[in-house]
């Protein structure tokens, strides 16, 4: 009879556990993602909060005097309107075209047999060690000979063809790598050629490679700063992140509630994003793979 009862303990004890594990691991990971949350929570906060209450200490959790002035002067006192339609056309521009020109680059590698294409390859990906302030110079001398100064176009060419692309390239190299080659010699024996492959075979097939390139393009795009500041001059044309720079009362004194409630309509629509695309988001880097 005893050990009846001690097995009956053992099995209640081990039938536990995984509750008890479960319950650990949710309370360890709350207490780890604090501080990632916080801040973001007492930007939206502060974003409601009258300028007085902003900085109180202790600082309140939650607006006890919620009010929308700081969002009314962010519309007001620039054209944030515009502005945000500057980043979001922008930003759909070389989300396009990066897809674009990362499938063929990264198909091309993966498929295309030619000599050097290894050593053209790593020469390309060593330009994901060269930070943008090494090339910024050069890149504004071109584009003040060609007359794109102060205007949108270096923000779309220079992301599409030029360092950002260059890890979107290595995600879709690696995505097609992990196909099989049965696909593509069934399409040649159909009669298609190598962009007729990548049209109807292999583009199809890289959804959840495309949608991770297309996620980390667009918010590369959006969150760009040095090239608008380089490039731009009129306010009009500015994007986002610069525009949230230009928040004061003209003695370089912030007008913090329009400056949080501006930067609250940066932020909070892409984090929107991103949690409804991160499934896609994850299994698109998993399916990358190392192979190659």
């Amino acid at each position: 009879m005893k050990s009846d009862r001690n097995k009956a303990t053992a099995r209640r004890a081990s039938a536990w556990t995984p509750w008890r594990t479960r319950i650990a691991l949710y309370a360890l990971l709350i207490v780890m993602v604090l501080p990632f949350v916080m801040p973001l929570w007492w930007l939206v906060s502060a974003s409601f909060k009258p300028a007085s209450e902003i900085f109180r200490n202790p600082p309140s959790v939650f607006p006890e005097n919620p009010t929308i002035e700081g969002y009314v002067q962010a519309f007001t006192l620039a054209p944030l309107a515009q502005q945000y339609g500057n980043s979001l056309y922008i930003a759909a521009l070389v989300t396009i075209g990066t897809v674009l020109v990362s499938a063929c680059a990264g198909y091309a590698f993966a498929r295309i047999r030619f000599r050097g294409a290894n050593v053209l390859f790593f020469i390309i990906l060593a330009g994901l060690m060269i930070p943008a302030e090494v090339t910024i110079v050069p890149l504004f001398r071109m584009a003040s000979e060609v007359g794109m100064l102060d205007t949108h176009w270096p923000l779309i060419l220079i992301p599409v063809f030029g360092g950002p692309s260059v890890l979107c390239t290595f995600i879709m190299r690696q995505f097609f790598l992990g196909l099989p080659t049965e696909l593509e010699e069934a399409a040649r024996l159909d009669g298609l050629g190598v962009f007729g492959t990548l049209r109807r075979v292999a583009f199809p097939l890289a959804g959840p490679a495309i949608a991770s390139v297309a996620i980390l393009s667009f918010l590369k795009s959006w969150n760009l700063y040095l090239e608008p500041l380089v490039f731009l001059k009129s306010q009009d044309l500015f994007t986002l992140p610069l525009a949230l720079t230009q928040y004061d009362d003209g003695y370089q004194n912030v007008l913090w509630t329009a400056q949080l409630a501006a930067t609250t309509t940066a932020v909070v629509p892409l984090l929107i994003v991103f949690l409804f695309a991160q499934r896609h988001f994850v299994e698109g880097l998993a399916r990358t793979g190392m192979k190659g």
